[in-house]
């Protein structure tokens, strides 16, 4: 049975959480009840969401205890600024109900801030408690690096699936032995109809997002946060933890990445790798 978490700087953390985006009001409390009484021991939220109130009404209606959970969540980069940082991520603490969060990120680059300024009062919530690791998302490789320069960076949240390659992204996690938080891990859906895909997964008595995502999974400081629509589709995400792929089949599905489809991409973005 493949391990359910990964090590990173000693820290076990859960490699298939539950994403929330695009999740709100009671759809979003009851998703995050369900994703808990399933098995699912990480859940990733962000500022910009607006769900925090109801992702924490969830995890308490769960019954879980709290220090059974890896919780994430994300600062705007509109609230960089040292002071925006502590602002932003006391009201997160306050909506969420918890004293602390697993971690903490910048959701995009803030180009118009110092990356110091904004590393530092992460780390300065990390060293009051608030938080117990710090990090970022959205960024490729030389900004990655920039950023481990500078703090105990943790993660970095990127796009990633088969149809996407992040070698640049991987190659500097590795690094400075980072986590790679894989978001969008279907490509939006675009992945599941993928016929090599569905060949491997009828080799396993599997599904193609069982496959794609057991294929992210089984690589080296890799974790997953795919987002679910219902109680079925969160229970057969769950069921990748199980599916263990051969090294041909992990070959097939990594030659994929051809497809190069980026589905995240605003106008704000960095230059990707």
């Amino acid at each position: 049975m493949p391990a359910s978490t990964l090590t990173v700087r000693g820290i076990e953390v859960p490699k298939l959480g539950y994403g929330t985006w695009q999740v709100t009001g009671e759809a979003a409390r009851e998703s995050v009840r369900d994703a808990l009484e399933l098995g699912y021991r990480h859940i990733d939220t962000a500022r910009m969401y607006g769900n925090e109130v109801e992702v924490g009404e969830g995890i308490r209606d769960s019954g879980v205890p709290r220090d059974e959970l890896w919780l994430t969540s994300k600062v705007w980069p509109d609230d960089a600024r040292a002071d925006d940082v502590r602002r932003s991520a006391e009201r997160q603490l306050a909506d969420l109900g918890v004293e602390r969060l697993d971690l903490l990120l910048l959701h995009w680059p803030a180009p118009g801030v110092p990356l110091a300024e904004t590393l530092e009062a992460l780390g300065a919530l990390r060293g009051d408690g608030l938080i117990r690791e710090l990090g970022v998302s959205n960024f490729p490789s030389a900004m990655l690096r920039e950023a481990a320069a500078l703090a105990p960076v943790f993660a970095n949240q990127v796009e990633y699936h088969a149809y996407l390659a992040q070698d640049a992204v991987l190659g500097a996690c590795h690094e400075h032995s980072v986590m790679l938080t894989a978001y969008s891990p279907f490509a939006h859906g675009r992945l599941l109809d993928d016929p090599v895909l569905a060949e491997i997964a009828a080799a396993h008595e599997a599904t193609p997002s069982q496959v794609a995502l057991a294929w992210l999974l089984e690589q080296e400081l890799v974790s997953a946060i795919p987002k679910a629509s219902s109680h079925e589709r969160r229970a057969e995400n769950l069921g990748a933890l199980g599916l263990e792929l051969g090294s041909d089949e992990h070959d097939r599905v990594g030659a994929l990445r051809s497809r190069h489809l980026r589905t995240a991409d605003p106008g704000f973005a960095p230059a990707w790798d």
